[in-house]
């Protein structure tokens, strides 16, 4: 069973996991719950099921927790989040944030 909590991205990641196992018969049975992804891990943690996480949330180590790379034959599967700014945004923390995102994540769009 695939546990996956209703507040974002659960959706999304059901999205994937579906595009990925083509064939209805082999999809899992998932359950989407009303608590926080904090919660899913606990449940999976207690053997319940398993689960789809974001890189940004494996650092929540908890006892019998095993993250693995979900993969198919064409590699890593990858879950892209766009970022948005006007150009006449005079925050100051929007270089920061640019800087951060460019640092962690390839893209040719970013600090255009």
């Amino acid at each position: 069973m695939v546990l996956l909590s209703h507040y974002d991205p659960g959706k999304e990641l059901e999205y994937i996991l579906v595009s990925k196992l083509v064939s209805p018969e082999a999809r899992p049975k998932i359950e989407c719950h009303d608590v926080s992804r904090g919660i899913i891990k606990s449940l999976i943690s207690m053997n319940t099921g398993i689960s789809l996480v974001l890189e940004s949330d494996i650092g929540a180590n908890l006892a019998d927790l095993v993250y693995r790379e979900l993969r198919d034959g064409a590699g890593a599967s990858r879950f892209e989040f766009p970022a948005y700014w006007r150009a006449d945004n005079a925050n100051p923390a929007l270089q920061e944030f640019l800087k951060l995102l460019s640092e962690g994540y390839s893209s040719p769009s970013i600090g255009r």
